[in-house]
């Protein structure tokens, strides 16, 4: 097992964010994409208290790089005021920044806004199966998820455990993004019972015993740092589309069962809802780099009583994929996927399944093994 590995993500020829949960190897990465980078590190105490004391002490540090240099602003999230200081410097000084967080809240309430088209938006996910290469087991990925951290480390539940603490006291509480931090804390548990279920904010509250107006903000603060993501239901009526409720699901299996205090073998009532992140955090991890799609959506059909996990649509055609965590395959598996068969636009339908063998039916859906499937996002090939 390799100590580093190299990530697919492409250095952009100008200023850009870089957001990712913490772990996932941000700065790793901008260390080897920009070498020769000025480092400013608001992990770093000094300055950080320095920086808030006196903003403009920013601008005075790197008053003597030339038009044209790079400089990398770690957790930017910490001092979100100095954007305006970027902003000012991209434009009167033509400088270059790599701005990295673990956040979206903070750099949203200060004007995110404020910098587009001066810095693009990237995210950075735990280690793809491309990434892993050779490395790359599906069984471990779905036991301890890939977050480079973890994946790199002799003791992964070690490693999970400090990562939840350290979650609800860097990204939580002090970021004061959640007052009633016992509260949130209940939640957290609650809400990885979730992932892969369409959100019922009432039942969550209830379980948790927090208001529902109190769920709904949890949930803003899951997704703003990136643990979560929420995926909207598809209906051809847009109206029907917004009275659905999107589902919710964890971006790495290992970070959502370390949560639950899971850490053994997964049982098999969970593995489905870990294939299923695991597939949605790969999709949504090449999609920048290789236009998989313009949007995403699951959908459900209440008239079939059936559903299909992921609808890719691009360009008005739609792609079906059906995530099943089982290595026996049987016609069966396909109901959802051919529900699909009065859907317009569909041009492909792909049951994704933890097998080996790889084939197509005799109605043309094709079955592929996890690990084809991954490679063929990472070609940007899931489309005929």
């Amino acid at each position: 097992m390799q100590s580093s590995y190299a990530r697919f993500l492409r250095r952009p020829e100008q200023s850009f964010f870089l957001l990712g949960l913490r772990g996932v190897g941000k700065s790793t990465w901008a260390r080897g994409a920009l070498p020769d980078a000025t480092w400013l590190d608001l992990l770093d105490q000094r300055l950080y208290q320095d920086l808030l004391a006196d903003p403009s002490l920013f601008a005075q540090s790197i008053q003597h790089l030339p038009s044209g240099s790079w400089v990398v602003v770690d957790e930017v999230q910490r001092l979100p005021a100095l954007l305006n200081e970027v902003h000012r410097l991209i434009e009167a000084r033509r400088l270059n920044f790599g701005l990295l967080g673990s956040s979206a809240r903070k750099l949203r309430a200060a004007g995110v806004n404020l910098l587009a088209g001066r810095a693009l938006l990237r995210t950075m996910f735990p280690l793809t199966a491309s990434e892993l290469g050779d490395d790359f087991e599906l069984e471990r990925v779905l036991r301890h998820g890939s977050l480079p951290l973890v994946w790199t480390s002799p003791r992964p539940r070690e490693v999970l455990e400090a990562w939840v603490l350290l979650y609800l006291q860097e990204e939580i509480r002090a970021e004061a993004a959640a007052r009633n931090l016992p509260g949130f804390a209940r939640f957290l548990p609650v809400a990885a019972l979730m992932n892969g279920q369409a959100i019922n904010t009432s039942g969550i509250a209830r379980d948790a015993g927090v208001a529902r107006t109190t769920v709904q903000g949890y949930l803003g603060i899951l997704e703003d740092t990136l643990l979560v993501h929420r995926l909207p239901a598809y209906d051809s009526r847009l109206r029907v589309r917004e009275r659905r409720a999107p589902k919710l699901y964890w971006v790495d299996p290992g970070i959502v069962r370390a949560v639950k205090r899971q850490f053994g073998e997964p049982a098999a009532g969970e593995r489905g809802a870990l294939l299923e992140s695991w597939v949605l955090t790969t999709l949504r991890a090449h999609a920048s780099e290789t236009d998989l799609y313009d949007s995403l959506f699951f959908w459900a059909s209440h008239q079939r009583k059936s559903e299909v996990d992921f609808l890719l649509e691009r360009a008005g055609e739609l792609v079906g994929l059906e995530v099943k965590a089982t290595d026996r395959y049987h016609t069966g598996l396909l109901r959802g996927l051919r529900s699909l068969d009065r859907l317009p636009g569909v041009v492909r339908r792909v049951l994704v399944y933890t097998g080996e063998r790889q084939f197509r039916s005799a109605d043309g859906i094709e079955i592929w093994p996890a690990r084809h499937f991954a490679e063929r996002a990472a070609a940007g090939q899931l489309w005929p």
